[in-house]
């Protein structure tokens, strides 16, 4: 049975055992979208625990079992995200791994189908890395005359192509080490409807706890390899956080669904839920691990 918390202050209390084994899943929820196929999904990764931070009136799909936590906290208040991450990074132990998300995204890497979560970072550990950079990869629904909130899993589908980086620039002005601003997807088709701090589509969302790692508003850490691409002798692998979210917030703004009659053009193709297809379109690297 799946355990309860009030508040992530009476979490982190009383349910900090939680945390001292991965990999552990932080699930932000914000309403109701794709909660319980957010759930079920992560769960077959093969997380050993998943807390899921949502609103009081949200209660947990009928499947949770022992290792979901629920945890009643403001999803939607300014800087929740770093606040949730960074007071359970402060009280779990070093060496554990972690994924934060949202409801309506889906965590995919390399060949996930037969291989866990935990087994690739088994393998990322060996290559003596802390992170694994992700890119959200925006899905939407062809047709917003049949789905108008944008957001199917039957009807989904992504860009194929439109995706770039440019140089990250360091504290002193010129280019880091390793570290690059990608943009693609909706973001960037409709980029006149999304604030210049969200546009980028990098995230680390998978990486290991160390005493004084705190993530920012803008998802890099205060430790700069944590924000690398690769380790500096080979390509690393990387993963894709497909979302729905950019979808759902461009339909939901009165200003921007009223402009947006559809998110398909050329270069839109069905998602296939396959961590193939990603690979294949370049969206996700598997780096040495075959």
């Amino acid at each position: 049975m799946a355990a309860h918390h009030d508040s992530p202050a009476a979490f982190l209390r009383g349910g900090r055992a939680a945390l001292a084994r991965g990999p552990v899943g932080l699930i932000l929820v914000e309403d109701a979208v794709e909660f319980a196929a957010t759930l079920r999904h992560h769960l077959e990764a093969g997380f050993r625990t998943l807390v899921v931070f949502a609103p009081p009136d949200l209660p947990l799909p009928p499947f949770a079992d022992e290792r979901v936590i629920r945890v009643t906290a403001p999803v939607l208040a300014p800087g929740a995200m770093p606040a949730i991450v960074n007071a359970c990074l402060a009280v779990a132990p070093e060496g554990v791994w972690f994924y934060y998300g949202w409801n309506a995204e889906f965590l995919f890497t390399p060949f996930c189908e037969s291989r866990s979560v935990g087994e690739l970072l088994a393998f990322v550990a060996e290559e003596r890395r802390d992170s694994v950079l992700t890119y959200a990869i925006d899905l939407y629904a062809d047709d917003l005359s049949l789905v108008p909130g944008a957001v199917s899993r039957e009807r989904a589908h992504l860009d194929r192509t439109g995706y770039y980086a440019l140089a990250r620039k360091g504290p002193d002005g010129n280019p880091a080490e390793r570290q690059l601003d990608f943009f693609g997807g909706l973001r960037w088709r409709f980029e006149e409807h999304i604030p210049p701090a969200r546009r980028r589509i990098d995230r680390v969302a998978l990486f290991r706890n160390r005493k004084g790692l705190r993530i920012r508003a803008d998802h890099t850490f205060n430790l700069p390899e944590y924000n690398t691409y690769a380790c500096p002798w080979h390509n690393s692998p990387t993963a894709a956080v497909c979302s729905f979210r950019a979808a759902k917030a461009l339909k939901r703004n009165p200003g921007s669904s009223a402009a947006i009659h559809s998110f398909m053009w050329h270069n839109s193709v069905p998602f296939g839920w396959q961590s193939r297809q990603l690979m294949e379109l370049g969206l996700m690297e598997p780096g040495q691990w075959f």
